[in-house]
C-alpha cells in the first residue's frame, strides 16, 4: 500500500507558486509615471491659475499679493512632488531652506515674489503637463502592448523624471549652503560679540569702576583729616595718587584688548611686535604685506595672534617661537610656531582655539592646527583678503 501511494521519484516537482514578472522598483516606477498625467494636470491648472490672477490684477492692489501667495503655496506643491519621488522613484532631494521672516507687509511681499525655489517650482508645473501626457500613454500602451520592453521603457522614462525632479525641485547647493552657513556665522558673530561686552562690562566692573570707588572713598577722607592731621590727609592722598596709577594702568590694558592702538596708528608689523615682546618665550615675527588691509581683518588678524601668542605662554612650554603674516591671493595668512611640547587640539581645554575657529569662521576663514605630541606646533589661518578704504589708515 505504501508503495502505491509513494511518489515517484522521476515525476516533475511543482512548480514555483506563481509571481509578478517585474520586480519591485519597476512597478513603482509604473506606478510614478501612470500618476504623472493627474499630477502635472492639477501642478499646471495650479501655476496657470496663481500666474494669469497675479500678473492680470497687477495693476490693482490685490495682483501682487495674490501672486505672492500663489508663489508660497508652489512650495508645498513642489514639496509634495518631491515626497512622491521619494516614494516611487527613490530620489533623495533636500527640502530647500525656508524663506527668512520678515517683518512688515512689503518686505514679506517681496521676499515672496524674488523666491527662486517657488518660480522653479512653478516651472515645473509648466513643463510636467506635456510630459506626463507622453509619460501616461506610452507607459499604459508598454502595459498592454509592450509588456515585454515595459522595465527598460519605465526605467528611462524614470531617469528623465529623476532629471527634472533633482533640476528644478531639489535646492540649489552652492547658494543653500551659503545661506547656511551665512545663518550659522552670524550666530557665532553675535554670540562672540556678547561674551565681548560681557568681558568688557567684567573688567571694568571688577577692575578700574572698583579702584576708582575705592579712590573716591580715600580722597573724601583726605579732605575730611585736611585741617585736622595734615600728615595723614598728605599720605591718603599719596595713597590715592598710586590707585589713580593703577586704573590708569588698567584702563590702558582694557582699551588695548578692545582695540591698541598702536594697531591703527602703525599696522600689523608694529602691533605684533609689541604682543610678541610680552610673550614669556622669544618670538621673531615677520610681516611682509603689500598694503594694509581692512580694519575689520586686520583686527581679526591681530587677536588671532595675540590669543596663539598667550598660549604659547601658558601652555607650550616652548624656548622659541616664530609669527609670520603675508598676503596670497586674495586671502591673509598668519602662521603661529613654537618648538613646544605639542597636543595643542582644537577642543583642547583652556585653549580658545575651538572659539578662534568659530571666530576666522564667521569671516569666511580657515583654522589649521598641526600639534604632534612632543612637537612643534604650527597654527595656520586664513582670512580673506579686504582692501582698506581709500583715505583711511
Amino acid at each position: 500500500m505504501n508503495d502505491l501511494t509513494a511518489p515517484d521519484a522521476d515525476a516533475p516537482s511543482a512548480p514555483p507558486p506563481a509571481r509578478f514578472a517585474y520586480g519591485r522598483h519597476t512597478w513603482k516606477e509604473i506606478a510614478h509615471l501612470l500618476a504623472d498625467l493627474p499630477c502635472a494636470l492639477l501642478g499646471f491648472v495650479y501655476a496657470v491659475v496663481t500666474i494669469a490672477l497675479g500678473v492680470g490684477l497687477a495693476v490693482t492692489v490685490v495682483g501682487l499679493p495674490l501672486l505672492a501667495l500663489g508663489l508660497a503655496g508652489a512650495r508645498g506643491t513642489a514639496r509634495a512632488e518631491r515626497a512622491r519621488a521619494r516614494a516611487l522613484l527613490g530620489v533623495q532631494v533636500d527640502e530647500p531652506s525656508r524663506l527668512p521672516r520678515r517683518d512688515g507687509f512689503f518686505p514679506w511681499l517681496w521676499a515672496q515674489l524674488k523666491d527662486p525655489v517657488a518660480w522653479r517650482s512653478q516651472l515645473y508645473g509648466f513643463i510636467r503637463l506635456p510630459w506626463g501626457i507622453v509619460t501616461f500613454t506610452v507607459t499604459l500602451v508598454s502595459l498592454i502592448v509592450l509588456w515585454p520592453v515595459l522595465p527598460f521603457v519605465a526605467r528611462g522614462l524614470s531617469n528623465a523624471d529623476r532629471g527634472m525632479v533633482r533640476g528644478l525641485l531639489s535646492p540649489s547647493d552652492e547658494l543653500e549652503r551659503r545661506i547656511a552657513e551665512l545663518e550659522s556665522d552670524r550666530g557665532v558673530v553675535v554670540d562672540t560679540a556678547a561674551a565681548d561686552l560681557r568681558r568688557i562690562e567684567r573688567d571694568l566692573h571688577d577692575g578700574a569702576q572698583a579702584r576708582l570707588v575705592a579712590l573716591a572713598m580715600g580722597l573724601g577722607l583726605a579732605k575730611e583729616k585736611l585741617l585736622d592731621d595734615p600728615d595723614a590727609a598728605a599720605a591718603m592722598v599719596d595713597e590715592a595718587h598710586g590707585e589713580v596709577k593703577l586704573a590708569l594702568q588698567e584702563l590702558r590694558d582694557l582699551a588695548r584688548g578692545i582695540h591698541p592702538a598702536v594697531l591703527t596708528d602703525r599696522g600689523l608689523d608694529a602691533a605684533l611686535s609689541a604682543i610678541a615682546a610680552r610673550c614669556t618665550v622669544p618670538v621673531r615675527v615677520g610681516v611682509e604685506l603689500p598694503a594694509r588691509p581692512a580694519e575689520a581683518i586686520e583686527g581679526i588678524a591681530y587677536f588671532t595672534v595675540s590669543e596663539l601668542l598667550q598660549n604659547v605662554s601658558k601652555h607650550s612650554r616652548a624656548r622659541s617661537a616664530a609669527v609670520e603674516v603675508w598676503r596670497s591671493g586674495d586671502r591673509l595668512m598668519l602662521q603661529v610656531r613654537d618648538d613646544g611640547v605639542g597636543g595643542a587640539r582644537l577642543d583642547g581645554p583652556g585653549t580658545g582655539m575651538a572659539g578662534l575657529a568659530e571666530r576666522l569662521g564667521a569671516v569666511d576663514g580657515v583654522f589649521v592646527v598641526d600639534s604632534p605630541e612632543g612637537g612643534p606646533t604650527v597654527v595656520t589661518a586664513e582670512l580673506p583678503w579686504r582692501d582698506r578704504a581709500a583715505g583711511r589708515g
